[in-house]
């Protein structure tokens, strides 16, 4: 069939019922997914559970470490370029910390250093979260344009301050945690 006359309004209506028909009896398999998938997530959520109640120190050992890791690798491969400088800064003075943290003999200030860092980064991003939903909230209610702001820049700024005040806020609860720990037990 010849869709070049057609409008593009009649020619979209044209292909889409040309895809339904192509995917008619396919209903059955696609329930089948969705179940499968609802099952496995239902399981790994079980299993999870169960790692975390029997064996919490490594739990947390692996779910820091890829939650720390494996953002980079998006980072990298889609040049986000801000998120990996802000990562590299945090992760290096992050790593300063921890290591003073997990030293034997623990150097008196050491714990007054920890304290000090991981409370600023809760400061700032618990700020920047606030931030980040105050953007989107203000754009949902169409404030942004009292400021001739598109919405689409201004929610990609809210959603962006939002990732960054969450990912940070937790992953420096985890490191302080850990941190913690490690000088609790040195210290006895």
């Amino acid at each position: 069939v010849d869709l070049s006359h057609l409008s593009p309004e009649e020619r979209w209506r044209v292909e889409h019922a040309r895809m339904h028909a192509k995917h008619r009896g396919h209903e059955a398999m696609h329930a089948e997914m969705v179940l499968i998938l609802i099952a496995t997530l239902v399981v790994a959520q079980l299993l999870l559970v169960q790692w975390k109640q029997r064996h919490p120190r490594s739990y947390n050992m692996v779910t820091l470490f890829q939650m720390w890791v494996v953002p980079l690798y998006f980072t990298i491969k889609l040049y986000w370029w801000r998120f990996l400088v802000i990562w590299v800064l945090f992760s290096a003075v992050t790593a300063f910390v921890t290591f003073r943290a997990t030293r034997k003999p623990l150097v008196q200030t050491t714990p007054r250093l920890v304290y000090k860092w991981f409370l600023l980064i809760y400061k700032i991003s618990y700020a920047t979260g606030i931030v980040g939903y105050m953007a989107v909230m203000f754009t949902l209610f169409g404030l942004n344009l009292l400021f001739r702001i598109k919405p689409e820049d201004a929610m990609d700024f809210g959603i962006s301050l939002l990732f960054y005040g969450l990912y940070y806020g937790v992953l420096e609860r985890d490191f302080a945690e850990m941190c913690a720990d490690y000088m609790a037990s040195t210290i006895g």
